[in-house]
């Protein structure tokens, strides 16, 4: 066996050569990578090997390209090099593939003559999940492989497909059932067969039929475009995909591939990529707690308990069910009860990823019941009760006498302080917050909040369990709201006061969702309703909500808010008799009208969340800069492409973002514009709130 060179070697079976890539923990096509490959093909003609089989060691084949060597200066061959080496070997080149390839890794294997891969591999492209797209070859031999629509789907989404699929759409060749070993011999037979066979060198670039068939199809390409239009709003990658896929479809390979390479270094050099590919980074990072090592020990979830089977006590327990943990749910009656696991049992009918087989495995791992005291038997209990602290409290002291030793406590709290509900117990250390948000089920963030008492190991657990149920963990110290929430309150606070000096509600809303947010703070309120926490009785007409409320408009439950709502379709549309209730209300607190521009209200909406963020941040209660984009990205729709509020802030530049702060907080009131110590400083000091670390 040759070491080519730290993460490659070459060895022979008989007269087929075998080249093995070992570059842990997923084989990323590192600079070693590919001067390794490129050095194997040509040793292994040199050397007069017949065939040669590209494998992989460890879990899985290529998955993608090294990231961390983005932003540094070239070494080694260029990827295109090494494909060059290998789709022009004058012998059979097959690549053996497991796990997933991924990026890089499958444009490494489409270079191959042939492919094939065990019946448990992935197959995707998904640099659009950063920005990019496959720019060696990728987007113009994926479509001569698997037709257009396909290549469309799957490059604009980033969605991996299995073996089966890839089997059947010409991907790979063969597919292989069993393990690595049974992967290597039936990459070695079809090497031999190859040889036996004299079969020729198939060269995906050579390849026509399926991209003919779109060929000067505009419609093809149109009616794509709009069926990904809502989803893909404001990013620019998906559009460079497309364009892309419809060189391979119009143009000769060579042209095609120089559109690809033109488009790729667009996106490469432009903001888009660079902050989706800092905040690839940051979500990872968010999980490494510096005072919680990684060897903390965790408690072993064998058995969850959820109290409360409203919308988001059945949220969360359909996290845990999902991956094949018990259930115990406990509500107040039986018929809050029922009503809550029908809604549960709805919602797996619904989705079109659970077949009814695994509907009916799922409810199977709930048990329903009316006592707490079922909860002793579970590992984790959840608290989904309302936001009142007394209520809280009396909660706690029942979990600490049911639950048993060493069993963690939770509060689904989105406000309170976790500290003052611990304190309702004789173990503080067990108690933590687990923020789901709304709906549980679908939103990616889990906000973790640590007490004073919490031990390490509940945290570990916390953030552990987390990542097994498909969530993004940030953990937060204790203050009112937390992290997101603390900084969504001091937007609504501008955007109230917005309205009262002139803008409207659709001109609030409109701002912000074209910087790229899925909604605005009024059509939000419409969404949640305007009557959640509002009595008839208390309410004095003293904001605008409360008259609101008092006119009779809940929002679009009944179709009238700050908005009047299509009964059929949900169309929101501009209220003139609001905005107009909204001006006499104003005029009569002693605000003057006047036009605010877009820009003013974007200033005033944005950059108080940037000052809250950096207190956030000086205060100790976010670890990092990052976690906090990481939070708004998850947890509020803030747009990946613009990297969250903290990523944002550094690109706009912080001495103008300090500037504008100070100019904002001379005429107007709130502490949200009194200006944080931190970003004065880091402004002055040319630091970056992003790289912020307590």
């Amino acid at each position: 066996m040759a070491q080519l060179s730290e993460s490659v070697t070459l060895d022979r079976e008989g007269d087929v050569a075998v080249i093995t890539v070992d570059n842990p923990p997923v084989n990323a096509l590192s600079w070693h990578v590919r001067q390794g490959l490129s050095d194997g093909f040509a040793q292994a003609v040199e050397g007069g090997a017949a065939a040669i089989v590209l494998i992989c060691a460890g879990r899985t084949f290529i998955a993608g390209a090294d990231i961390s060597e983005f932003s540094q200066a070239p070494k080694g061959p260029s990827l295109l090099d090494t494909q060059s080496a290998m789709e022009n070997a004058p012998v059979p080149v097959i690549a053996a593939i497991h796990g997933t390839a991924l990026g890089g890794g499958l444009e490494v294997a489409l270079c191959a003559h042939y492919r094939v891969g065990l019946a448990s591999a992935k197959f995707g492209l998904p640099e659009v999940n950063l920005g990019l797209l496959p720019g060696a070859g990728g987007t113009q031999r994926l479509p001569r492989l698997v037709g257009v629509p396909k290549a469309l789907d799957m490059m604009t989404s980033g969605r991996h497909i299995g073996a089966a699929e890839a089997h059947a759409d010409g991907l790979i060749d063969e597919m292989v059932d069993g393990d690595h070993d049974a992967l290597r011999n039936a990459a070695l037979a079809f090497a031999a067969r190859a040889v036996a066979n004299n079969m020729p060198l198939a060269k995906v670039r050579d390849r026509d039929e399926k991209v003919a068939e779109a060929r000067g199809d505009e419609q093809l390409f149109a009616d794509f475009r709009a069926s990904i239009a809502r989803k893909t709003r404001g990013f620019l990658a998906p559009e460079y995909n497309i364009r892309c896929v419809e060189a391979a479809a119009n143009l000769p390979f060579e042209e095609g591939l120089q559109v690809e390479q033109q488009l790729f270094r667009e996106l490469m050099t432009g903001p888009q990529s660079a902050a989706q590919r800092y905040y690839f980074f940051a979500e990872r990072a968010a999980n490494k707690i510096p005072d919680v090592p990684k060897d903390t020990p965790t408690v072993d979830i064998g058995r969850v308990g959820v109290l409360g089977a409203g919308t988001m006590g059945g949220g969360i327990a359909m996290n845990f069910a999902n991956i094949g943990i018990p259930v115990t749910i406990v509500e107040r009656d039986q018929e809050s009860l029922d009503r809550g696991l029908g809604v549960v049992r709805k919602n797996y009918e619904r989705s079109r990823s659970t077949t009814p087989q695994q509907v009916e495995e799922r409810m199977a791992l709930f048990t329903g019941s009316t006592d707490k005291a079922d909860f002793a038997d579970c590992d984790l209990v959840i608290e989904a009760v309302f936001e009142d602290m007394d209520l809280k409290k009396s909660v706690f002291a029942e979990l600490d006498q049911i639950c048993k030793p060493g069993a963690i406590m939770a509060s689904n709290t989105s406000f309170l302080d976790i500290d003052q509900i611990a304190s309702a117990t004789s173990r503080p250390e067990s108690v933590i917050g687990m923020h789901f948000f709304s709906p549980a089920n679908v939103m990616k963030l889990l906000e973790n909040i640590r007490g004073e008492a919490t031990s390490a190991s509940a945290i570990a657990t916390a953030m552990d369990i987390g990542k097994r149920i498909g969530k993004v963990a940030v953990l937060s110290r204790v203050c009112p709201g937390f992290i997101g929430n603390r900084i969504l309150a001091q937007r609504a606070v501008e955007a109230n006061r917005l309205i009262l000096e002139g803008a409207t509600p659709e001109q609030v809303d409109r701002v912000l969702y074209d910087f790229g947010l899925p909604m605005g703070p009024f059509a939000m309120s419409d969404l949640a309703g305007l009557d959640i926490g509002w009595k008839a009785e208390t309410s004095s007409g003293s904001n605008v909500r409360e008259i609101l409320c008092e006119s009779g408009r809940r929002g679009q439950k009944n179709g009238r808010g700050y908005y009047t709502y299509d009964p059929d379709t949900r169309a929101a549309t501009p209220d003139p008799e609001v905005v107009e209730m909204i001006r006499e209300f104003a005029v009569s607190q002693g605000y003057e009208q006047r036009e605010v521009s877009d820009q003013e209200v974007l200033e005033r909406c944005l950059y108080p969340m940037v000052n809250e963020g950096a207190k956030i941040l000086d205060e100790g209660i976010a670890i990092r800069g990052s976690d906090i984009d990481v939070v708004w990205v998850n947890g509020y729709g803030w747009p990946v492409y613009r990297g969250g509020p903290m990523y944002w802030a550094d690109s706009v530049g912080l001495a103008e973002v300090v500037a504008k702060i100070r100019e904002y907080g001379e005429r107007l009131e709130g502490d949200h514009w009194k200006l944080s110590p931190l970003l004065e400083r880091l402004a002055a000091d040319g630091g970056k709130l992003h790289q912020f670390s307590n």
